[in-house]
């Protein structure tokens, strides 16, 4: 334990010997590349999580926790209703619904023509809803009212997908269906299937695919339009605790049995997921090597405060000091740099994350990056992490100047020039 004489000596020696009242050059440079290191390291962590949240809770949005599909031909679930209860009753789960996922082709009148996914859900905005969906509406809502009597249903779509298509709530779209179509015999061709819906809502969810190519409409109205009379594609299902939907969807599976099995979020973006924790573990090394090399700085400047004070560590033995004061003097001064480095690095960089983060400073192509602007969402666990990481380095780093201070002989220190 550091004696109060100790860590005033310690205190005195990182100071120059022109003016007490100024940190040496040297020591400003220490503090200043632990900081710097400590800084982008948490920036670096923060951003990581940041595209992990930020990913997570966009796709969540439209993809439920879990879906319960069959196996087979034509993702077809006909006695949906049975195992709709079944799931229903299963703990853990907040809502069940059933719902139709299915492709089309939309246009707005003109020769310009998208292919979009077309979700068929219940017509439901309050809590009984699967999916965050009701949220991010900017005009209308999930209750598909039409105002046009002569129009197939109400449909909501994304914004950009709208701002393509040059449509807005009130206007009229066909989508044609990709199977359902009829042979003419007269014509001696096949004649697509079409429906003619009315747009009755915007929505945004800052999810490039959802907006640009995601087409909503009443559970009822997708099955005409699949072709699927009264079966559905299968149920979606929120859960209590969604990061264990993987043993929430083994689980049920085995209650279900065959032919029904159960497709959580994670597994469905586990290859994205996977690489943006190997992305993160990377980049964490890469920038803790910054850390690294701060480090050595505090070598070298404990080494030059050991040439500078070569004398008053003689003077210090001859009157009587021990050999392990004199290495705790110089363990305390690379501590001392370490802690306030680490806590200057902390400090900017969670102030920096929060500033890009809030204020949406970096923004990128969401077409690319499925995202908007770069988020930084820095985690206490991170923090921590960051913080003993850096105090093991700084503690680490002086043990070789405090022992070659501790082994100087009192004559020949006294006498150095």
């Amino acid at each position: 334990m550091i004696s109060p004489l100790e860590l005033r000596i310690a205190l005195r020696y990182l100071k120059s010997r022109r003016s007490s009242q100024l940190l040496s050059l040297i020591t400003v440079i220490a503090v200043g590349g632990i900081t710097v290191g400590v800084m982008a390291l948490v920036v670096v962590l923060g951003v990581m999580n940041g595209l992990q949240n930020d990913l997570r809770e966009k796709i969540l949005v439209v993809n439920p926790h879990l879906r319960v599909l069959t196996y087979g031909e034509g993702l077809r679930l006909d006695a949906w209703r049975d195992v709709l209860a079944k799931v229903r009753r299963a703990p853990g789960v907040e809502a069940a619904a059933p719902f139709v996922l299915t492709q089309g082709l939309i246009s707005a009148g003109h020769d310009y023509a998208e292919g979009v996914a077309v979700i068929g859900i219940e017509a439901d905005t309050g809590r009984r809803a699967v999916t965050s969906l009701p949220r991010h509406f900017t005009k209308g809502d999930l209750t598909f009212r039409t105002t046009h009597p002569a129009v197939d249903g109400g449909i909501a779509i994304g914004v950009r997908l709208a701002s393509k298509l040059t449509v807005y709530p009130g206007d009229i779209v066909t989508l044609v269906a990709p199977a359902g179509s009829k042979y003419n015999s007269s014509l001696g061709t096949f004649i697509p299937k079409w429906r003619r819906y009315e747009v009755t809502g915007l929505f945004e969810t800052g999810m490039y695919d959802y907006d640009n190519s995601y087409v909503v409409m009443r559970r009822q109205t997708a099955q005409d339009f699949a072709g699927l009379d009264s079966a559905v594609t299968g149920l979606e299902v929120r859960l209590t605790d969604p990061r264990h939907a993987d043993k929430f969807a083994t689980a049920l599976e085995a209650q279900l049995q065959y032919p029904y099995r159960a497709l959580d979020w994670q597994s469905q973006n586990r290859s994205l997921f996977s690489a943006l924790k190997l992305e993160k573990l990377g980049m964490g090394l890469v920038v803790f090597l910054i850390c690294v090399v701060a480090a050595f700085n505090i070598v070298g400047t404990l080494t030059m405060v050991v040439r500078d004070k070569t004398r008053e560590i003689g003077i210090l033995l001859a009157m009587g000091m021990r050999r392990a004061s004199i290495r705790r003097i110089f363990l305390a001064q690379g501590i001392f740099i370490g802690l306030v480095g680490t806590a200057l690095g902390v400090v900017f960089g969670m102030a920096l994350g929060a500033s890009v983060n809030n204020g949406q400073l970096i923004p990128i192509d969401p077409s690319i990056y499925f995202i908007d602007h770069l988020p930084v969402h820095t985690e206490p666990r991170d923090a921590l992490f960051v913080i003993l990481a850096s105090l093991l380095i700084a503690t680490l780093a002086p043990l070789y100047p405090s022992i070659q201070a501790a082994r100087l002989e009192p004559v020949g220190a006294i006498r150095y020039e």
